[in-house]
């Protein structure tokens, strides 16, 4: 149950994060308003995830794989430009994210 509710953070984060452009700087209410509570929800389900598991895996699997999906995100719906040095940092991200599971998940 605890790693379900890490990915409902990630989610929450991502869904913050992807709506900071349209918020336009914190200009544009209703995205600004979705982004906070986007961010809210993701940090509540991060404390309830930190209450079972470490908190060291818990951050890495949350800012890695969040950062992951914002940048296929990124790539996908706002079309940046995918380079060997983004495919290099999201494998690097991944492998620390794996590495960190296998040496403090138990």
């Amino acid at each position: 149950m605890s790693y379900v509710l890490l990915v409902m953070a990630i989610g929450a984060e991502v869904i913050g994060t992807s709506l900071l452009k349209p918020s336009e700087g914190f200009t544009r209410l209703w995205p600004s308003l979705a982004s906070l509570l986007a961010y809210a929800v993701s940090f509540v389900l991060l404390a309830r995830t930190v209450e079972v598991l470490p908190v060291g895996v818990v951050y890495a699997m949350w800012s890695g794989l969040g950062t992951v999906a914002i940048v296929a995100i990124g790539v996908t719906v706002l079309g940046e430009p995918l380079s060997l040095a983004k495919v290099a940092g999201i494998a690097l991200v991944i492998a620390g994210v794996l590495v960190l599971n296998i040496g403090g998940a138990h």
